[in-house]
C-alpha cells in the first residue's frame, strides 16, 4: 500500500499517522506544497492525507498552488482513494465537495471536547477531548455524514462514501507538534473563550495517549475497507 501526504508548512507533519503507516508497511511519499513540489499521478498512491496549515483555502494570491491542490484532491476522491483531511485539509475537502467554508463562530485553539453526532459511524469515541487550532469551519457536504461537533456549535468532521474523512481537529498531535504550532502560530493566542494559553495547552498533554489511540482505531477502520 502507498500513502501520499500533502504538507502546507514545514512545522505541520504527519505526527503519529507516520508511526501507524510504518507499522502497517505503507510506502510513504510527500508533496511539500510550500516548496512548489509537483503533485504525483493519482495512480501512484492508495491513500491521500491532507494536513493542516495557517493559510485559508481561498488564499490564492499568497499560495497559488491551492488551485492545483483542490483539483488533485477532487480527482483522488473521484478515483475512490482513501482520503483523510485534517484541519485545513478537511476544509479543502469540504470545498471540493461543494460545501461552504467560512470563519467559525469562535476560534478553537487548545484542548476541548468534541461529541460524535447521532447516527455517525463509530470512527471516533462518543466523547473525546482533542487538540484544536482553527478559526474557519465548514458545512457538511451533500451526501456526507456529520461526524462530530463541539460546544461553539462547530462542525468537527464528516464522512463521505465511507473512505473519505475530514477532521477539523488534530488527533495526530504529539508534544513536539503542539510545541511547533505554539512556536510558529503563537500570535493567535489571545484572550478568548475557546483559546487556551500555552501553559493550558501543555497541561492538556495527558490527553495525547487516548487521542493517538483513537486515531489509530480510525485508521484501522479505514484500512479494513481496503482489505
Amino acid at each position: 500500500m502507498k500513502l501520499h501526504w500533502l504538507q502546507h508548512v514545514p512545522f505541520e507533519s504527519l505526527g503519529t499517522i507516520e508511526d501507524w503507516a510504518e507499522q502497517h508497511d505503507f510506502d510513504i511519499t510527500c508533496t511539500r506544497l510550500y516548496e512548489d513540489e509537483e503533485l504525483p499521478d493519482v495512480d501512484d498512491f492508495d491513500w491521500l492525507i491532507i494536513m493542516g496549515g495557517p493559510m485559508g483555502i481561498f488564499d490564492y494570491n499568497d499560495h497559488p498552488w491551492l488551485t492545483d491542490e483542490k483539483e488533485f484532491i477532487e480527482l483522488a476522491i473521484d478515483e475512490e482513494k482513501t482520503v483523510l483531511g485534517i484541519c485545513l485539509g478537511a476544509q479543502l475537502m469540504a470545498d471540493v465537495l461543494g460545501a461552504k467554508v467560512y470563519p467559525g463562530p469562535a476560534k478553537e485553539i487548545g484542548w476541548f471536547p468534541i461529541q460524535r453526532c447521532a447516527g455517525a459511524p463509530d470512527l471516533i469515541p462518543e466523547k473525546l477531548t482533542v487538540f484544536h487550532w482553527h478559526g474557519d469551519t465548514f458545512e457538511i457536504p451533500d451526501d456526507a455524514v456529520a461526524l462530530a461537533t463541539s460546544e461553539p456549535g462547530i462542525n468537527q468532521g464528516f464522512v463521505f462514501k465511507d473512505r473519505v474523512v475530514g477532521l477539523q481537529f488534530h488527533m495526530e498531535t504529539t508534544e513536539e507538534s503542539m510545541e511547533a504550532l505554539i512556536e510558529n502560530c503563537g500570535h493567535e493566542l489571545v484572550d478568548a473563550p475557546f483559546i487556551q494559553s500555552d501553559d493550558e495547552m501543555k497541561a492538556g498533554l495527558p490527553n495525547i495517549g487516548t487521542v493517538n489511540k483513537s486515531l489509530a482505531n480510525l485508521l484501522d477502520s479505514l484500512l479494513s475497507i481496503d482489505s
